[in-house]
């Protein structure tokens, strides 16, 4: 291998290694900030939320395998591998989140069972505390920030992750870098 193959492929490790960094970050704060809106803020997730979850739960462990194969040195081509991986993620949470953000402005209709499970509390009166959880509707954005609803704010942050994931994957080195 010459000098200039291997200053080409630091230089692809090195952009491989901040773009894993950034989507090991950026995946884990999103689903982090979902879980803190439910657990401190008191928000009930309905359905549609909690399926938006799944692609943050799949791609962290991968953001996070993608990172430290980059850092100990493995193949560029096997973290590019990962990083599509990751893209396919962030694609599926951005459908997600478009789709719920859809049903919210009653663009079109959510599923039959828009329902969330709440949680029960089974210390009590277990009767008494079914009837008194009321999941919230799939079509009821319960939080808007700057006219975004949260499914809005995923599809955002999704975008961004997917874009960081493809520039990771594909990235070539500079003739400067």
């Amino acid at each position: 291998m010459t000098l200039s193959d291997r200053l080409q492929r630091r230089s692809t490790a090195t952009r491989q290694t901040l773009a894993a960094a950034l989507l090991l970050v950026g995946t884990t704060t999103t689903v982090g900030s979902a879980l803190l809106l439910q657990h401190v803020g008191g928000y009930i997730p309905c359905a549609l939320c909690l399926e938006q979850r799944t692609p943050y739960y799949l791609a962290i462990p991968v953001a996070l395998v993608a990172l430290l194969g980059s850092v100990v040195g493995v193949r560029p081509a096997s973290t590019r591998i990962l990083l599509v991986i990751v893209a396919i993620l962030m694609a599926w949470a951005l459908g997600l989140g478009v789709y719920h953000a859809g049903v919210e402005w009653r663009w079109w209709a959510g599923p039959a069972d828009c329902a969330a499970a709440a949680p029960v509390d089974l210390t009590g009166d277990l009767l008494s505390s079914l009837d008194s959880v009321h999941p919230p509707s799939c079509t009821d954005a319960a939080l808007r920030v700057f006219g975004l609803s949260l499914a809005g704010w995923n599809a955002v942050a999704a975008t961004i992750l997917l874009l960081i994931a493809l520039r990771g994957a594909f990235a070539r080195a500079s003739r400067f870098g």
